[in-house]
């Protein structure tokens, strides 16, 4: 749906994007991360057409956006982090003005107002100025007058900055509604959020695109392998020569036990290995009981500031973490 090649934007001397290259498919939702200053929206803006590129090429369901920009700017709706509101209109007044804007026919607008007010769940403020609303309602507005032209493609910056709890939760559950007929990018800071709603995470730092996975995926690659942690009700010899039999494990770490009279350890293997099946048929072979079994995986946050400091940035490579940090 979204191809990006090799995209680069100056301003003179400074390259805020270096080179970036990704792929988005139809129906993925993405989180886009980076530090501030990192070149994050400056390529939303590229992308959504308001700025162009100084090198590279975007391409949207196989257009370029330099060669059609209005066909893939119908195709594309934007919920920047401070939403485009005219505060003393009311929301039906407003979204009214958008749709004309975006040229949808007469006929078809209040049919298509009332469904995307519907969608975000703003109708019972249709007759409201937009001013009197709570923050949380503007951010639905917003995301109504990025919806208003029925767009393929969604890219929220910071669609839930400012708002309280429950309007957190009320607006992750809409972007995830929404990620079953749309394509959509998610820009935020607040990475639980990201977590919630993404499967796949790009990363940009410096301009460049440093990581481009599943959170699971890059836990893996900076942890260097995949862990297990176990607690069993058996004994650190009799567990040693039950997993002497598993040969996918690379290293066993025993640790202190959180239950009297267990014990506790961590099973490392490769990044592509999963040995959790192994591991059970390993330890009901000698008959030595499982009290607890989970992966050990790092937290966003935690893969975020692994790939983004200034000393993994100098050395281009992720720090390689201690499995204990990502419980």
């Amino acid at each position: 749906m979204i191809e990006v090649t090799n995209l680069v934007r100056r301003y003179g001397p400074h390259i805020a994007v270096d080179h970036a290259s990704f792929k988005i498919e139809k129906g993925e939702i993405v989180g886009f991360l980076g530090p501030n200053g990192a070149g994050k929206s400056t390529t939303m803006n590229i992308l959504t057409g308001y700025l162009s590129s100084t090198e590279g090429t975007v391409r949207v369901d196989g257009q370029d956006i330099l060669e059609h920009p209005t066909e893939i700017k119908r195709k594309i709706g934007y919920l920047p982090e401070n939403p485009p509101l005219y505060m003393d209109m009311t929301v039906r007044e407003y979204l009214s003005f958008v749709c004309e804007i975006k040229g949808i026919p007469a006929k078809e607008k209040k049919d298509r107002m009332n469904r995307i007010m519907e969608t975000v769940v703003i109708q019972d403020v249709s007759k409201r100025l937009i001013k009197n609303l709570s923050k949380g309602y503007k951010q639905r507005v917003g995301l109504a007058q990025a919806m208003i032209g029925d767009p393929e493609v969604l890219i929220m910056d910071e669609p839930t900055a400012g708002l309280d709890p429950k309007q957190i939760l009320e607006i992750r559950d809409l972007i995830t509604d929404l990620g079953k007929d749309h394509t959509i990018i998610l820009s935020s800071h607040i990475l639980p959020e990201v977590s919630a709603v993404c499967k796949r995470v790009l990363i940009i730092d410096k301009g460049k695109i440093v990581a481009d996975d599943t959170p699971e995926t890059l836990a893996k690659r900076i942890l260097g392998g995949s862990h297990i942690q176990l607690r069993v009700d058996s004994t650190e010899a009799a567990v040693s020569k039950a997993l002497a039999r598993v040969t996918a494990i690379r290293k066993v770490e025993f640790q202190e036990s959180q239950e009297p009279g267990a014990v506790e350890f961590v099973a490392e293997a490769g990044e592509e290995t999963d040995i959790r099946r192994d591991l059970f048929r390993a330890l009901a072979a000698a008959d030595i009981p499982i009290l607890m079994m989970r992966s050990l995986d790092l937290s966003l946050e935690e893969i975020f500031l692994n790939l983004t400091t200034n000393e993994n940035r100098d050395s281009g490579k992720p720090e390689n973490r201690s499995f204990q940090e990502g419980k």
